[in-house]
């Protein structure tokens, strides 16, 4: 059960870095608050929010699931598959939404 909380703490984690970036950069972007959700653009300021939200989950997460060592484990794998898949779904469905 560790290693799925794990993996969802690397997805959280992943998920808020372009809504944080976007946001902080003065950028709409899109967010599942936008209309239509995750293709419509939502403001700064709510990706800021969202970003920061989706780091506190990843955190919690983390903090939920008891110590995690670094380093070639079960546990990292988890958290790094967690990273890759979300980031690889991201590029794919933001590279399709902003090229449209």
């Amino acid at each position: 059960m560790v290693f799925v909380i794990y993996f969802f703490a690397g997805v959280f984690l992943v998920n808020g870095v372009p809504h944080f970036v976007h946001g902080i950069s003065g950028n709409p972007f899109q967010s599942p608050f936008a209309s239509p959700p995750g293709i419509g653009e939502s403001s700064p300021v709510v990706n800021v929010l969202w970003g920061a939200a989706n780091f506190i989950g990843g955190y919690l997460l983390l903090a939920y699931a008891g110590f995690f060592e670094l380093g070639l484990n079960l546990s990292s794998l988890s958290f790094v598959g967690g990273c890759l898949a979300i980031a690889v779904v991201l590029a794919l469905h933001f590279g399709k939404v902003r090229n449209a």
